[in-house]
């Protein structure tokens, strides 16, 4: 039987539903985590989903919902995790929207609408529980995913790249503040991966596919795997760091 990376651990996910959160909750239910699964709505469909992934595992599956954009339900959903009387060993925030426009074209108020769901919102979301992970007695670990259009200048993403490189910012920063009291964080800059956010047309995938190394397009899986190892003790001595995830796209 394989090594359970994460056997006794519980974590916390945002996005769950579907794209790399569902493959990052897949992936930490195989390797023994009870899980907050986080999403925007209720349905019966992720509701079996998430009983159905938890009985297949032998782990506890918790959906939670709150909408992204509003304080006060983030505040509420958080409070929810928060009394189930258990330690918070991981952190992933996951969930976030895109956006395609030039820079000039792209509305202001479109870029609040970004810079809310993929930077305020996990801000406020590691906030709150990053207070109760500092008292973990074997440390934590949050994961932000991120993107490389965070740390590259690309066409179109003015307001989408912005936000990730805040949050990429806020990722060092709370490495920087938390690490000496045992808590590490550490982003995923994705490159291109086969999700529902991918919106690149033909023949602009086409170029990129033609500069990165390994000529192909990445899978939710691929993320999820580095997910893992951040989450596990395996990365007990990586905090501040951003791991890019985009088959060789920079160089």
């Amino acid at each position: 039987m394989s090594r359970k990376f994460l056997k006794g651990k519980n974590a916390v996910i945002t996005g769950a539903r579907q794209g790399i959160g569902r493959a990052i909750l897949e992936k930490f239910a195989e390797n023994g985590a009870d899980i907050w699964a986080c999403s925007h709505n209720k349905t019966e469909e992720f509701e079996t989903d998430m009983a159905e992934t938890a009985a297949k595992y032998g782990v506890e599956i918790i959906p939670v919902y709150f909408d992204l954009t509003n304080d006060k339900e983030i505040q509420k959903g958080v409070k929810e995790i928060l009394s189930v009387k258990k330690e918070i060993n991981v952190l992933v925030n996951n969930a976030g929207i895109t956006c395609r426009a030039l820079f000039q074209m792209t509305p202001v108020q479109k870029a609040r609408d970004v810079f809310e769901v993929d930077f305020f919102a996990p801000y406020l979301i590691t906030q709150i529980l990053s207070k109760k992970m500092l008292r973990n007695k074997n440390g934590a670990s949050i994961i932000n995913i991120a993107s490389t259009a965070g740390i590259d200048a690309n066409s179109g993403r003015a307001a989408y790249g912005s936000a990730k490189a805040a949050l990429v910012c806020l990722t060092r920063v709370i490495a920087e503040e938390l690490g000496s009291k045992g808590v590490r964080a550490n982003a995923i800059a994705p490159g291109i991966v086969n999700t529902g956010m991918l919106t690149y047309d033909e023949k602009m995938l086409d170029e990129l596919l033609e500069e990165s190394l390994l000529k192909k397009i990445g899978e939710p899986e691929d993320v999820a795997d580095t997910a893992l190892f951040l989450a596990s003790d395996r990365a007990a001595f990586i905090t501040g760091q951003v791991i890019r995830v985009d088959g060789g796209l920079l160089l």
